[in-house]
């Protein structure tokens, strides 16, 4: 089956942003299509920007005959790992969570999630 780039577009590719310090403004990568990098001014020209590089890319990979990834699913993942941590850690963290009223798992993904966000930014 010939794919064409609108089916590459639809596909949900991630996508990082990262502030520049030294220029100003914010660079978006697709860690999946190697080399699709780009910059956009403002967050509101993120998006816009992003997919035309994105749209660039794809074009040019065609073109050339480029094997084109496709993105990873999540359902190739279960949502679950086991960490080992210190005990000193692990008692924090219980001690934390239930001072928020809720569970220690609930909790380590809250950290997690908000760690992620900040550095996706």
């Amino acid at each position: 089956m010939n794919k064409t780039i609108d089916y590459y577009m639809g596909l949900p590719y991630k996508r990082e942003v990262v502030e520049d310090p030294y220029e100003g403004g914010f660079v978006i990568s697709f860690p999946e299509l190697p080399g699709c990098i780009t910059t956009a001014e403002t967050c509101d020209r993120i998006w816009e920007d992003s997919e035309d590089a994105k749209r660039t890319w794809l074009e040019a990979a065609i073109e050339d005959n480029v094997v084109i990834p496709e993105p990873k699913q999540t359902n190739d993942y279960s949502g679950q790992f086991k960490i080992r941590v210190p005990k000193s850690l692990h008692k924090q963290l219980a001690e934390d969570a239930l001072r928020e009223g809720i569970s220690m798992n609930q909790y380590c993904v809250y950290l997690l999630a908000s760690n992620r966000q900040r550095q996706s930014l």
